[in-house]
């Protein structure tokens, strides 16, 4: 069986810590770890915890208990995605240090509110202040963390259910990005050369690039026997979307080119693929594979066209930001003369999830005008309205540079003589942003995902991962 894709995704751990302060008033810690632990249940999260009695309130206060957490969370090293630090009160930055300067995961920063009538010295926190102290001396130490708005707030009000859910977000991307590998199917094919990139810098970045030769492909599709693999794979894909134009032959060797492909997912242990998709798939195998990378969206494995890899890369993020389908697409025509609208598209690979209902499996038109019969497999149809997250990559000097921006698909009609899968989307500011994209050396591609998840993805890249952040907003 293939590998499951990334939607597969366990329930989000936080290692929950608190700090402490000879002089304030150390009682209010209980109540934290109470509100802490009743907080990140309800959001749906799990959690793992000190014992209360291992510390004083089970808190950390000195350099000594802060030794004793770390050691602690080193116990339970992969266990937990993230660390939230509370702070009840004013705490003890040292200890703090101490604690969190090895966690290797992504650490949210949580500090108590003062309350009007309940400001004496039994009951004021000075959180507000402490939390200061902390981002002070993490950025001295070079400790990342994580800061949300408002600057205060408490476990249990609605807006730390909004922290919350952000930053399981940031933590699903940081994880899943800092170490992961993606399948290359073939060679840049040589007219684009808009889609190179650079192996060894991304592998300063954790992204193993696998390289495989096209006509490896071809081999393996070449001797696949017509088997009950096979015969369930074309069922899938009947299932899937509608084939009923697909010529018998030619639906399998689809299903045999997505069985290969399962393969390599599976051999190679890929988290993401980018794959040639002509024109030696038309011109060899009569088929054009854009409904296999739909159908693979959709099922959680992160697949791009054309051998983008850069794309690949940033549909991954958005994918762990969000829990679903990610597309690459073209930026192909304006819209009219509405100078924020632009109509993205491909040919087919789009997961039918962001589509308007279940696509139609087509001849590709451009390989049927010189060369009909050579191109079934794309998948057309239209992108349905939904608030959306865009964003590419590109490698340059060794870094790898991303920008991320937002807009929303709009659902408004396109013509039903245009070819592929295309939506139009609305873009703040469009043409600003892509005088900035051109003038980035940024591509004619760019991925976007279901939700507005800029905030998010920024403080992956920038925080955590290191990738230099383009600004085009």
């Amino acid at each position: 069986m293939p590998r499951k894709g990334i939607f597969d995704m366990k329930k989000t751990v936080f290692a929950l810590c608190f700090g402490n302060r000879g002089f304030m008033p150390g009682e209010l810690i209980l109540g934290a770890r109470d509100d802490m632990v009743k907080a990140v249940t309800d959001a749906g999260y799990d959690y793992i915890i000190m014992d209360a009695d291992a510390t004083r309130y089970g808190a950390v206060e000195t350099r000594d208990e802060g030794r004793l957490y770390a050691s602690w969370l080193k116990e339970h090293r992969g266990e937990y995605d993230g660390v939230i630090f509370s702070m009840p009160i004013f705490v003890d930055e040292n200890g703090a240090a101490e604690a969190l300067k090895d966690a290797g995961v992504p650490i949210l920063l949580q500090a108590y509110p003062d309350e009007i009538g309940k400001m004496d010295f039994q009951h004021r926190r000075d959180a507000y202040c402490g939390k200061f102290s902390v981002t002070d001396v993490f950025t001295q130490y070079g400790i990342p963390f994580t800061v949300l708005k408002p600057h205060v707030v408490h476990p249990l009000s609605p807006k730390f259910r909004e922290n919350l859910d952000e930053f399981a977000a940031v933590c699903r991307v940081v994880n899943g990005m800092k170490r992961f590998t993606v399948g290359c199917i073939g060679a840049r094919t040589t007219a684009f050369k808009t889609t190179r990139f650079d192996e060894i810098a991304l592998q300063k970045y954790g992204i193993t690039v696998e390289s495989f030769d096209l006509s490896e492909l071809v081999y393996n599709v070449g001797k696949m026997k017509t088997d009950a693999r096979v015969e369930a794979k074309i069922e899938r894909l009947k299932n899937y979307t509608n084939c009923s134009l697909v010529p018998d032959g030619n639906m399998e060797t689809l299903a045999k080119i997505s069985c290969a492909i399962d393969d390599y997912i599976e051999t190679y242990h890929l988290d993401a693929l980018t794959l040639r998709c002509w024109n030696e798939m038309e011109t060899i195998l009569r088929v054009c594979p854009c409904v296999l990378l739909s159908e693979l969206n959709d099922r959680g494995i992160v697949a791009s066209c054309e051998i983008d890899l850069c794309s690949a890369i940033t549909m991954r993020a958005m994918n762990l930001a969000s829990g679903l389908p990610t597309a690459v697409l073209d930026w192909n025509n304006n819209y009219g003369e509405d100078e924020n609208k632009v109509i993205l598209f491909h040919c087919g690979p789009v997961a039918q999830t962001l589509m308007t209902g279940p696509g139609t499996v087509t001849e590709h038109k451009m390989f049927a005008k010189g060369d009909p019969g050579s191109g079934w497999g794309s998948n057309e149809g239209r992108i349905k309205a939904f608030p959306m997250t865009f964003s590419n990559c590109q490698t340059k000097d060794g870094k790898l540079i991303v920008y991320v921006s937002e807009g929303r698909f709009t659902g408004e009609p396109i013509e039903d003589e245009f070819f592929g899968c295309g939506g139009v989307a609305e873009i703040d500011g469009l043409q600003d942003k892509l005088l900035k994209l051109a003038r980035g050396g940024f591509k004619h591609h760019t991925s976007v995902g279901v939700g507005h998840m800029k905030n998010v993805l920024e403080e992956a890249f920038r925080v955590y991962l290191r990738y230099d952040v383009t600004e085009i907003d």
